[in-house]
């Protein structure tokens, strides 16, 4: 079954790059500007190829901007001085922030007024709810979509006498200690940065059906307040992290210290992190020689009833101010991607999921998840979807700011874990600074209906 994999692999990208271009003079071309760097940003660039050799008609010029950050405010800039792209990818994180500019070309318009016929529904309602408006329209095409999962070394975990990753943090606690007692030097990796709140803050009140902010995140009004701060099972989540740190059971492992986390459990070095399944593929080829590893959804905290988690990554939206040619194209590519073959190539070069559930059904077909290095990122779909779509929790964030947001809570960890400051009141203040932030972007757009 995996060699069948590989080869239908193999053979969707020889024939992408065998098939004849026509005159690049007869192509309309567009710009597509993207934040992933390093290994993904070749994965996009591989796939903006794909497209371009697949047919005569378009050229999609693909640039990456460095960072989603980058990407974003990028964005923004060109608009202004009306040089923006025809596609632009906005992280998760900046989702409300380019949907109450005006600025775009909703997808679900576009793809109609251009002639093509798409099953919206066909989308993870966990994935398709984080970008859709309150009517259910999503106005952007999800691209790379992600969620956390808990990584752990099963060789490790065998010489302390389990067979499974741990269910609850507790758990997750015990097994530290086991390990620590089994002369592992390093337990748990993890890091405190403004890119990695994510896992230990947002997903960790996702998981547990808990709100970081009122308004159930946002979604339902700008004068929405941040709570994560007041809520009993985060605290006490953040206090054992920085017991098991002081008691070198936890470590931060990050650039500055020569080693990431993920390099960490790569190495053999560390035996747990948490981290999108968009690091799975990384993981995958740089993995210590013969380490036995896999992945679980991440533990829920207490006696809480596991809910969804979120959905991380970027979406795709298109942006106003070009001519019906260049829109042409941009739904030509959105329908290229959308392809289940493409889907398969796709999850197969990175570590991201499907978007789609025909995708998904159709990477099951080809016995994807079958065997290493694939099998495990079903659980991300598991993940998604582990509550019903109807479920009263959260089904995201739409905060104005997130950004910024999580770099104040990045701010009291750092003060908590570095400068031993009090962890409630570092929690407070940090939700103190993100409401001040809050408001700012509600004043900004005082007039505007979150749509």
């Amino acid at each position: 079954m995996q060699a069948k994999l590989l080869g239908a692999v193999g053979a969707l990208l020889a024939t992408a790059f065998l098939a004849a271009p026509a005159a690049a003079a007869d192509k309309t071309k567009i710009d597509f500007w993207f934040g992933n760097s390093g290994d993904i940003a070749k994965r996009v660039q591989e796939q903006c190829d794909r497209f371009n050799q697949s047919q005569a008609d378009y050229e999609v010029v693909c640039t990456s901007q460095g960072s989603y950050d980058a990407s974003l405010q990028n964005t923004i800039a060109a608009f202004r001085a009306g040089k923006q792209p025809t596609i632009a990818q906005v992280s998760d994180a900046g989702t409300l922030d380019i949907m109450l500019s005006g600025a775009y070309y909703p997808a679900n318009q576009l793809m109609t007024d251009m002639g093509y016929t798409v099953d919206w529904k066909d989308y993870f309602s966990g994935i398709a709810n984080y970008y859709a408006t309150s009517k259910g329209e999503m106005y952007s095409f999800p691209f790379n979509s992600s969620t956390a999962l808990l990584y752990w070394n099963k060789d490790a975990f065998a010489k302390i006498g389990k067979d499974h990753a741990p269910a609850t943090w507790q758990e997750a606690g015990e097994d530290f200690k086991a390990l620590k007692d089994a002369g592992y030097a390093c337990p748990l990796a993890f890091d405190i940065s403004s890119n990695e709140v994510w896992q230990y803050v947002e997903q960790f009140e996702a998981v547990n059906g808990e709100a970081i902010a009122t308004k159930k995140n946002g979604f339902e009004g700008l004068d929405a307040e941040l709570t994560y701060n007041k809520n009993p099972l985060l605290v006490s989540y953040i206090k054992d992290l920085k017991s098991w740190y002081d008691n070198k059971l936890a470590f931060i492992k990050n650039k500055a210290v020569g080693q990431t986390f993920v390099e960490a459990f790569a190495a053999g070095d560390c035996q747990v992190i948490l981290t999108s399944v968009g690091d799975h593929g990384n993981i995958g080829r740089t993995a210590k020689q013969g380490m036995n590893w896999g992945v679980a959804m991440l533990p829920t905290y207490g006696n809480a009833t596991r809910h969804s988690s979120y959905v991380g990554g970027a979406s795709l939206w298109v942006l106003k101010g070009h001519s019906d040619a260049e829109y042409k194209a941009a739904a030509a590519f959105f329908n290229f991607i959308a392809k289940p073959e493409e889907a398969l190539t796709w999850s197969t070069v990175t570590g991201y999921i499907p978007v789609r559930n025909s995708g998904f059904e159709y990477l099951k077909k080809q016995g994807f998840y079958d065997k290493a290095p694939y099998a495990g990122r079903e659980l991300a779909i598991q993940s998604l979807t582990a509550s019903p779509a109807d479920d009263k929790a959260p089904h995201g964030i739409r905060l104005g700011g997130l950004l910024q947001v999580r770099t104040e809570i990045a701010n009291s960890l750092q003060a908590i874990f570095v400068n031993n400051a009090d962890v409630q009141a570092s929690l407070d203040g940090a939700a103190e600074r993100g409401n001040q932030l809050l408001r700012r972007f509600q004043q900004t757009y005082k007039n505007i209906q979150l749509p």
